[in-house]
């Protein structure tokens, strides 16, 4: 317990020193789109940072002398407003206006690098500048800095953490053995997000990778501490000592909780194949989270239990007693008989629970990637409002205008570039395009491209693809390169590049965590069952997510009120942390059933055994990471919305339908192949025995046994 409080100080005092801002890279390394952002920081720093949408509108006209009049002195207070560093006139030649001369358009510069460097009071301060102008003008402010200021926090972490106390408490019947895994899940997350910050010295973290991390951190940590307070209360039925049932929680389901959890960093390793800095962030935090958790299930859970293991029954509340707390079985009655259930309709069984997984899975068939934008924000923000005056105003392509720059190398005339433009503004499907721009060495151009359809459109993906092979290869002479950046052109460039390696990522994470779970329960059938389980069990969760970003009913439910784009790296974040999690009640149930198998050889009743005497823990384990996850659904960040969305149903899908149906059905049916491993495979495997040496805690070997370290493990 020392220790802990030790580490707990540690971390707090190295995240105060030594701690840094999150940060991330969302672009393609080596794209296109990579190649213009570069060339746009080096030769138009001006242009380079951050900045803030100004829209104009009225009813009348925005042009008239009042008009600019009340324009001009509401800029000149925007101006002192700290970190903004220019604002491009509405009405000066960096400004546009649109035909009917009822909006204008100009940009609010800040001299921050990234919109999360901006602080939001002095974001909010420019948004209360913007309230109804005299006369009837409306401005609305729009960009990546007002929308970070617009979405407020939930606080979801506090609402799963609590969520998941008042499901231990009705599960356990005790406030001291639920109490257990509660203390041990937020001494791990104490320090794992104590050190997040430290991590972000080392490496780009994204700022949404805290959330992600405390998913994992309060859920995993929860659930592999209730896997051991409930063996830690059969030993206890069984007779043993408070002592001596820990050794042995330890020893049994301690193993399957490391072996758990190394699955999931596996699975979480699997994301450095995407080669996303971002991406090589969100998974080191995740992993450190995971890892500190396992610390906390090996040390702190035992610690704790040296002070209340005599008492974890205590502080009961007036529910009917658990046979378990009673010295008796801890099968439960109902659980044996769903387990007679699967067993006599086994067939039945597998082709229910195939059936509805694949049914769930289709509507991912019609997803639409993409990276959302203000016109995906809540209706009435100022962001929102923006992005729809200006595409009422000037067409929807002006929310995400493409930037090009243009690169001469050493020697090359000056006017290679003159034919530019006008092939530009030749090419169908483009409405406007600005004035080159020199740099300051003249070796250097900017241009920008205005599309007539929106970013997210698939108009505009084409329009992009066609400029760079066809427009502007035809139009510069040799010695000349151009860039086609921007935020859409980035969009578009990240999620081709996440697409094209999600393969390695299904396939090394498959490969990888089959072979962890064939040294770990010796047999091939189990290992390539699990493979297939889980990847139905993530389908049907990209289903749920897919029919929610429709935005119809499902999606107005956690605040999705118009079809959305999916980000292409949501799902691969998801498959990555899925797999690891649905491969932790894999190793809860098959341990238990491998256990069984062992003791007696029978296939039928290891199977019937071990789901009875570990459905009651994984559905509540189940019932906390739906909670947690369910917690960050209100989240206002989109991604964070998403992602919670996806594992929840998936959790509850993988710990219902796959692991209480579909697993034990299928095992049923292959018989004793459940368990055969070739003998030149088995003689080559080392030797985890996840399982535990249970012969050894049976009250009469218990008795008979010497006290020796040596005998376990």
């Amino acid at each position: 317990m020392l220790l802990w409080l030790l580490a707990a100080g540690a971390a707090f005092g190295l995240s105060a020193s030594l701690g840094a801002k999150y940060s991330a890279d969302y672009t393609a390394p080596g794209s296109d789109s990579k190649q213009a952002q570069q060339l746009l920081a080096r030769d138009f720093p001006g242009l380079g940072g951050e900045s803030i949408s100004l829209v104009l509108t009225s009813d009348g006209s925005v042009t008239d002398a009042a008009t600019r009049d009340r324009v001009k002195d509401l800029l000149a207070r925007m101006a002192k407003v700290p970190h903004v560093s220019g604002i491009d006139d509405p009405y000066g030649p960096r400004g546009r206006v649109s035909a009917d001369g009822r909006t204008a358009l100009g940009q609010i510069h800040l001299d921050v690098a990234v919109a999360p460097d901006m602080p939001k009071a002095d974001t909010q301060q420019l948004l209360d500048l913007a309230r109804p102008v005299d006369g009837g003008v409306r401005v609305h402010l729009g960009g990546m800095t007002v929308q970070l200021a617009e979405q407020g926090a939930i606080g979801s972490e506090g609402i799963g953490i609590a969520a998941a106390a008042v499901i231990l408490v009705i599960t356990f019947g005790s406030v001291v053995a639920a109490g257990l895994p509660m203390l041990t899940a937020l001494g791990g997350l104490a320090v794992s997000s104590a050190l997040l910050p430290v991590l972000a010295a080392i490496m780009p973290v994204p700022d949404w990778s805290t959330s992600l991390a405390a998913m994992l951190g309060i859920g995993v940590g929860i659930d592999y501490a209730l896997l051991l307070v409930t063996r830690f209360r059969e030993w206890r039925a069984e007779g043993l000592e408070p002592e001596a049932a820990t050794v042995a929680a330890l020893d049994t389901a301690g193993r399957a909780v490391v072996v758990a959890g190394m699955t999931v960093v596996v699975s979480m390793l699997g994301l450095f194949a995407m080669g996303l800095s971002f991406m090589r962030g969100a998974a080191v935090s995740a992993i450190l989270s995971v890892f500190i958790v396992i610390a906390a299930s090996a040390t702190l859970f035992p610690a704790l239990l040296g002070y209340l293991g005599r008492h974890i029954e205590r502080l009961r509340l007036p529910l009917p007693q658990r046979r378990a707390a009673q010295g008796e079985s801890p099968v439960g009655a109902g659980w044996l008989r769903w387990s007679r259930l699967v067993e006599r309709h086994r067939v039945l069984g597998a082709l229910t629970g195939v059936v509805v997984l694949l049914a769930l899975a289709a509507p991912f068939l019609g997803v639409r990637f993409g990276f959302p934008d203000a016109g995906n924000d809540p209706a009435g923000r100022s962001n929102r409002l923006a992005y729809d005056t200006v595409a009422a105003g000037f067409g929807p392509g002006s929310n995400g205008p493409l930037v090009l720059v243009a690169e001469l190398a050493p020697g090359t005339p000056a006017d290679a570039t003159a034919s530019l433009p006008t092939a530009l503004k030749a090419v169908p499907g483009v409405t406007a395009v600005t004035p080159p721009v020199p740099g300051a060495d003249g070796r250097s151009l900017l241009l920008t491209v205005v599309p007539d359809s929106g970013p997210q459109s698939s108009a505009t993906k084409t329009l992009v693809r066609d400029l760079r092979d066809h427009v502007i290869p035809a139009a510069v002479g040799p010695g000349v390169r151009v860039h086609v950046g921007g935020a859409t052109a980035s969009a578009i460039d990240s999620t081709d590049n996440i697409s094209q390696r999600i393969p390695l990522l299904v396939g090394g994470v498959v490969t990888v965590s089959m072979l962890l779970l064939l040294v770990a329960f010796r047999s091939l059938a189990v290992a390539l069952k699990a493979a297939v389980m889980n990847l139905l069990s993530v389908g049907a969760a990209y289903g749920v997510v897919a029919l929610v970003l429709e935005g119809g009913t499902a999606g107005r439910l956690i605040g999705i009120d118009s079809p959305t784009p999916l980000p292409a790296f949501v799902p691969v974040l998801t498959f990555a942390v899925l797999f690891g999690l649905s491969m932790d009640y894999e190793v809860f149930l098959v341990s238990r059933m491998r256990e069984a198998w062992l003791r007696t050889g029978d296939n039928a009743e290891s199977i019937v055994s071990g789901l009875a005497g570990t459905a009651r823990v994984i559905t509540a384990a189940a019932a906390i990471m739906v909670a947690v996850f369910a917690a960050f659904v209100p989240a206002p960040d989109l991604p964070i919305k998403v992602i919670g969305v996806g594992m929840g149903s998936a959790i509850l899908i993988d710990a219902t339908l796959v692991r209480l149906l579909l697993v034990p059905a299928v095992m049923h049916l292959l018989g004793r192949g459940n368990w055969w491993l070739p003998t030149w495979l088995d003689r080559r495997l080392p030797h985890l025995h996840v399982e535990g040496h249970t012969e050894f805690y049976q009250p009469a070997a218990a008795a008979e046994a010497p006290r020796s370290p040596t005998v376990v493990g």
